[in-house]
C-alpha cells in the first residue's frame, strides 16, 4: 500500500489528542504551559512539539501539561519572543535567525553558503557553536532545550523571473523574515529585500508586494506558497533551525523531576523530526512539481564569490566577534 502522508498526520494528531484527553480526565495538571510557534501545524516541527507535549503529560501523569499554539496564533514571531521574555507565554519555539533579534550569535547558523550538507549542520549545532549559542539565550534570562530542531535548507522561490545566478536578483523584491543577517545578505546580492512576519508572507505574494520568498520546501508545501509561486531555485543558501527556549522564571517553578522529563521527551523528539524532515525533502520535489512548481539549480560557488566581493563575510565577522567567529569557522571552514 502506497504511504498517504496526510492520512498519517490526522492519524497521529487523533491518537495524540485521544492520549491527551484520557490523561487528562484521570489528573488534573498541576502546571499549565504554552509553546507559540508561527509555522503552520502540519509542519514537522509543531507536530513533534504535540507528539513530545503528549508524552510528558503521559510520562509525568498528568502534572505538566503543555499546549501547543501553531499558526501564529499566540502572535507574530516577535510578538511571542515579547511575550516569552516577560512570561506571559512559557515558550516559544522560532527559527535561529528570528532569534538573532535579541540573541545575535542565534544567526550565526544561517551564514549564507556555510554548511555543505546535513553531516556539518549537526556536527556543529550539536557541538560547540550550539553550546555558544544556548550561552547567548542564556545571558537574556531564557532557556533552550538542548536540541534544535530542523527548518531545512533555505531555497529561493518566484513568481515569474528564474533565479540561476547573482544578477538574476539584482533588484528583486524578495521577501525575508524580521532577520538582519537575511536582509544583509539579499542587499550584498543586489536585491531588495522586505522584512516582513511570516503571516503576511502568503498575502504579499499573492498582491505582488514583493516578487519571490526564500523558505525550505517543506514550508513551502505546507504553507501552500506553490499557489502564489511558480519557479523555486535550489540555492540551499543557508541552513536554519528552531530553538524551543522557555521563559527561564517559568521553567525553574518546575520541579526538578519535571523539568528532566520534558528536556528528554523534547530532544527526543527533535532528533525524530530531524529524521523524518530529511525523509520527507526527498519527496518534496516531486510534489510540488506536480502542483505546478518549476525547478532549477544554481552555481552556489558563484554566489559566495560574489558575497565575498561584497565583504558580506567581514561584515558577519565583525558583527559576530571574533571569538563567535572562530567556534562558527571551526565547521563552516574559512569564509574570510
Amino acid at each position: 500500500m502506497a504511504f498517504n502522508r496526510r492520512l498519517f498526520i490526522q492519524t497521529a494528531a487523533a491518537a495524540t489528542a485521544v492520549s491527551r484527553l484520557s490523561i487528562s480526565k484521570s489528573y488534573a495538571a498541576e502546571h499549565k504551559y504554552k509553546i507559540a510557534i508561527s509555522i503552520p501545524p502540519a509542519h514537522s516541527i509543531p507536530r513533534a512539539l504535540q507528539a513530545a507535549a503528549a508524552d510528558i503529560l503521559r510520562e509525568t501523569n498528568g502534572a505538566l501539561d503543555i499546549q501547543v499554539f501553531a499558526g501564529g496564533t499566540l502572535g507574530s514571531d516577535t510578538d511571542t519572543i515579547s511575550q516569552v521574555r516577560s512570561g506571559a507565554i512559557e515558550f516559544c519555539c522560532t527559527a535561529g535567525l528570528v532569534w538573532g533579534t535579541l540573541v545575535p550569535t542565534a544567526s550565526l547558523s544561517v551564514v549564507a553558503f556555510a554548511f555543505p550538507d546535513y553531516d556539518a549542520v549537526w556536527k556543529a549545532m550539536d557541538g560547540d557553536l550550539g553550546g555558544h549559542i544556548r550561552e547567548g539565550f542564556s545571558k537574556v534570562g531564557l532557556v533552550p532545550q538542548p536540541k534544535i530542531f530542523d527548518y531545512g535548507f533555505r531555497h529561493i522561490t518566484t513568481a515569474a523571473k528564474r533565479i540561476e545566478t547573482p544578477a538574476d536578483l539584482s533588484g528583486a523584491k524578495i521577501r525575508v523574515p524580521v532577520s538582519p543577517m537575511l536582509l544583509s545578505l539579499f542587499k550584498a546580492l543586489g536585491a531588495a529585500p522586505a522584512s516582513m512576519n511570516f503571516s503576511e508572507l502568503y498575502t504579499a505574494l499573492q498582491t505582488k508586494i514583493v516578487d519571490g520568498q526564500e523558505n525550505p520546501l517543506a514550508l513551502v508545501e505546507t504553507a501552500k506558497l506553490y499557489e502564489v509561486q511558480k519557479n523555486c531555485a535550489m540555492t540551499y543558501h543557508a541552513w536554519d533551525g528552531f530553538w524551543l527556549v522557555a521563559n527561564r522564571r517559568a521553567w525553574n517553578a518546575l520541579p526538578a523531576n519535571l523539568r528532566e522529563i520534558a528536556s528528554k521527551q523534547f530532544e527526543q523528539h527533535a532528533t525524530r523530526q530531524r529524521a523524518e524532515n530529511a525523509a520527507l525533502e526527498a519527496t518534496l520535489v516531486d510534489g510540488l512539481k506536480a502542483r505546478g512548481m518549476v525547478f532549477n539549480s544554481v552555481d552556489g560557488g558563484k554566489f559566495r564569490q560574489a558575497l565575498q566581493k561584497a565583504d558580506f563575510y567581514k561584515s558577519a565577522k565583525d558583527k559576530f566577534g571574533s571569538e563567535a567567529w572562530k567556534i562558527f569557522e571551526k565547521y563552516a571552514g574559512k569564509l574570510t
